[in-house]
């Protein structure tokens, strides 16, 4: 196979599985808590943040290649990402409320709280790495599928936690926060995956 492919392919895995923004990084834990009440809200959350991982990374890195780097302004690159991400949350929100009206409160709930965390992070992890166009697309949107796989499981455990018997002082967002540790612990069995090399 092609060996920029197997370098993509490597990017991808690592960031779904290895290197998960929100269980190795904890990178977006608001709304991975907070949109994660039904599987129905987290695919949601989980596709829009994805897209937002896409386009901010494809955004940020020609900022950072074209402007920032040759006029040593390397100090403005998180307010820079940040205002960039947030202006392709606040367009796609503008979009998405023409084209699907039914999905507006779904939108609301956390998507500017994504892009502060997990889609900055993200767009700030492919500047310092030097990855190039490609690679910075790729992590990005394996990214945003790392956090949809995160927030869909987590989201289907708690429905089913909705019928479980426990302890009064463990109902609510503590078994979430137990949930959400047991895990992220699953995940650090991912830790030393190789597939490709």
């Amino acid at each position: 196979m092609n060996e920029q492919f197997l370098s993509l392919m490597s990017i991808a895995l690592g960031a779904i599985l290895v290197s998960n923004v929100v269980f190795s990084q904890l990178l977006g834990a608001g709304p991975f808590l907070g949109s994660s009440g039904s599987v129905h809200s987290a695919v949601g959350m989980g596709l829009m943040v994805t897209l937002v991982m896409g386009l901010t990374s494809a955004a940020c890195w020609p900022i950072n290649e074209y402007i920032l780097n040759p006029n040593g302004l390397k100090y403005i690159e998180t307010a820079l990402f940040l205002l960039t991400a947030l202006f392709l949350v606040r367009l796609l929100e503008l979009v998405f409320h023409k084209l699907f009206p039914t999905l507006r409160n779904a939108l609301d709930n956390g998507l500017s709280l994504a892009a502060n965390c997990a889609v900055l992070g993200v767009a700030l992890q492919n500047v310092q790495t030097g990855s190039s166009f490609l690679q910075s697309l790729t992590y990005g949107v394996a990214g945003g599928l790392g956090f949809l796989l995160a927030i869909v499981l987590f989201a289907s455990i708690r429905e089913r936690l909705e019928f479980a018997e426990c302890p009064k002082s463990f109902e609510g967002v503590p078994l979430a926060l137990v949930t959400a540790g047991l895990m992220a612990l699953c995940f650090t069995g991912f830790s030393g995956l190789n597939v490709f090399g």
